[in-house]
């Protein structure tokens, strides 16, 4: 209950800490890269101006993945990036699998200089909308 009181004493306080949070929030998922639709990293990769980067697991890319899509595990990440240097010209695309891990893979190669996206809900949302999906 004294939290109520609290809330309602110092309306002004707890709103400006509402929207401290929010835009802390807001500026770590631009640090990270902006999502990205399946059919704008589709037209990107299709033009050749894009790479798919999975950050999944090995066994997970396995299972399933984008066609062409280069698997660089998020744990590897950092003992990989070079990896991706002859990439340096294109949008790198991050895929992992709902769209929820990328932020922490997109802060480092940013950090590291390279335009980064994030795919919008992940291989979840690549399969909702029924793209195709290679195995192996």
């Amino acid at each position: 209950m004294d939290f109520f009181i609290f809330i309602s004493e110092q309306w002004l306080l707890v709103s400006a800490l509402l929207v401290l949070i929010y835009l802390f929030a807001m500026t770590e998922q631009t640090k990270a890269g902006k999502q990205i639709s399946v059919h704008d990293a589709t037209r990107l990769v299709n033009s050749d101006a894009g790479i798919l980067v999975d950050i999944r697991d090995s066994k997970e890319y396995q299972a399933g993945h984008i066609a062409n899509a280069l698997n660089i595990p998020l744990a590897k990440l950092d003992a990989r990036a070079t990896e991706l240097e002859k990439y340096r010209q294109k949008t790198v695309i991050l895929v992992d699998k709902l769209g929820q891990h990328s932020a922490s893979a997109g802060r480092k190669l940013r950090a590291s200089g390279f335009e980064v996206r994030r795919l919008q809900g992940g291989m979840g949302e690549w399969r909702a909308q029924s793209l195709p999906v290679v195995a192996g």
